[in-house]
């Protein structure tokens, strides 16, 4: 269980302070970061537990992910894809007040997995239950919601056998996709063609249908009930990719958007598109040729914006916020590096790495421009950062000496400062962690230290070999799309 995120490179770009809101900068002065109290969340008896999803933590600090229990998996090495491949049962978890829940499985079945954590806490996933797949041979998935201490089964589309929930939102809409009974050598995930779900409670599962294509996948939905997604538009493979054109979707108001591409005939990055509460679109396309591509905006009625770069040619935009700032990772002149950037008011800025590290890129934000992600020597995790007035810091030299953890990757931070993370225990087992900012709105926490740490000076990038590794969509997907996604020869999925 090494893999979590997505692509790294290499690294040289000068870090450009942004200014920040009067308000934060009245409250401290620049260069000082809180200290955070740092939370093991555990596991059920197994060795590790994660935090790599979608969306795994809401704004009042309750956490979802999957950790290992004692039981070892019987179909590792033939993992259904829409489970991360674990020696162990691996199961989704809660975590609330310091209790941490399983949310258990379907009947007979034994691995579970969440993408996404609501308002409410309700988290939509996926489960496999007691029926074995015929032609993959691993126990079927299905799209499943928790909610109030309950599994509940989503089904699937046009008598399918498998289904998998990708995001939800704070009403309870669940979008994910579900496979049917008619065989696709292009096949998304089970080798069969795959359909976008809709789910809402008094309507059931709602088939989105696809772009033209034989699959469709969706990735995010608003509250406004606006999902993004990506699907084939055809099914005649390009010479460039092998598959069908992939092109982004937006649904709204029952229709499906095509929102186009660079120029490519792919318009989809490893973590597919993130939408805000306005509709605006982010994700990453193939220019014209399909060997570059720059991460876009989209907002509607369209075309999508090429963000551009920091001087190369490849780049992805993560996430975005509700007021159009955007992080993710590009590359700078002559693609030597991969460095985590933030974009707001049409410009990008290079937020640059930690303790020298070659490469880096932002996973979260909030609305605060507060910003996390991994700095790291592109070939193994080191660092996970916080990006925030205009400086980066690595999270490590934040939170209380002798934790005995080396924070790795941060992945999302809420509205309150709080931060998912996964980090290395001494014994070099991962763990989920938390990290809680030791400031006013958290006063009282036992072994806070509530002084603020200066930022250490930054130090300069040096080069690094180029790898690649894998996050949140189905592994028989990002197997597909690593096959031509990045540069170089040395480029491909992470074991």
């Amino acid at each position: 269980m090494k893999s979590k995120t997505l692509t790294c490179i290499t690294t040289m770009t000068l870090f450009a302070a942004l200014a920040m809101p009067v308000a934060l900068v009245a409250q401290e002065k620049q260069g000082q970061h809180h200290h955070y109290q740092v939370i093991d969340l555990g596991t059920f008896g197994g060795p590790q537990s994660r935090v790599d999803f979608a969306t795994p933590l809401n704004n009042h600090g309750v956490v979802s992910g999957a950790a290992d229990t004692t039981n070892s998996n019987p179909y590792y090495g033939n993992d259904n894809p829409t489970f991360f491949p674990d020696p162990y049962i691996e199961r989704a978890f809660q975590w609330k007040n310091g209790i941490l829940t399983d949310l258990g499985s379907l009947p007979g079945g034994g691995m579970s997995s969440p993408n996404c954590i609501n308002k409410r806490g309700d988290v939509a996933g996926n489960a496999s239950n007691n029926v074995i797949d015929p032609m993959g041979g691993w126990p079927e998935s299905r799209a499943v919601l928790y909610k109030d201490g309950e599994v509940l089964n989503l089904g699937t589309l046009n008598g399918g056998g498998e289904s998998a929930a990708t995001c939800l939102n704070d009403g309870d809409t669940v979008v994910g996709f579900a496979g049917d009974n008619t065989l696709d050598q292009f096949s998304l995930v089970w080798g069969t063609q795959t359909h976008a779900f809709r789910w809402t409670g008094s309507h059931g599962m709602q088939d989105l249908g696809t772009l033209g294509g034989p699959d469709a996948v969706p990735i995010s939905v608003n509250n406004a009930g606006q999902i993004a997604g990506f699907s084939y538009t055809n099914s005649t493979p390009n010479p460039t990719t092998g598959i069908p054109t992939l092109d982004p979707f937006l649904w709204e108001n029952g229709k499906m958007i095509d929102l186009g591409t660079l120029g490519g005939t792919l318009g989809v990055g490893q973590d597919g598109p993130d939408v805000n509460s306005r509709g605006q679109v982010v994700d990453q396309s193939n220019l014209a040729g399909d060997i570059y591509y720059h991460p876009y905006l989209w907002t509607k009625p369209g075309p999508m914006k090429d963000l551009g770069t920091l001087g190369g040619n490849y780049g992805d935009a993560k996430k975005i916020t509700d007021a159009g700032e955007v992080v993710g990772w590009a590359t700078n002149a002559g693609d030597q590096a991969v460095l985590a950037f933030l974009w707001r008011d049409g410009l990008m800025t290079s937020l640059a790495t930690v303790d020298g590290d070659p490469c880096s890129i932002a996973e979260g934000i909030n609305s605060k421009v507060q910003v996390v992600g991994v700095s790291w020597d592109c070939t193994s995790f080191l660092h996970a950062f916080l990006w925030e007035k205009g400086h980066i810091v690595d999270l490590n030299t934040l939170v209380p000496p002798g934790s005995g953890v080396q924070l790795t990757y941060a992945d999302r931070i809420n509205e309150r400062g709080e931060i998912t993370a996964n980090g290395a225990l001494p014994n070099g087992d991962e763990h989920a962690f938390l990290l809680i900012p030791c400031d006013e709105n958290h006063r009282g926490i036992e072994g806070c230290d509530y002084s603020t740490a200066e930022t250490p000076p930054a130090a300069a990038p040096s080069s690094a070999v180029r790898n690649s590794y894998s996050r949140t969509l189905p592994p028989s997907l990002l197997r597909r799309m690593n096959r031509y996604r990045f540069p170089g020869p040395a480029f491909g999925p992470r074991k």
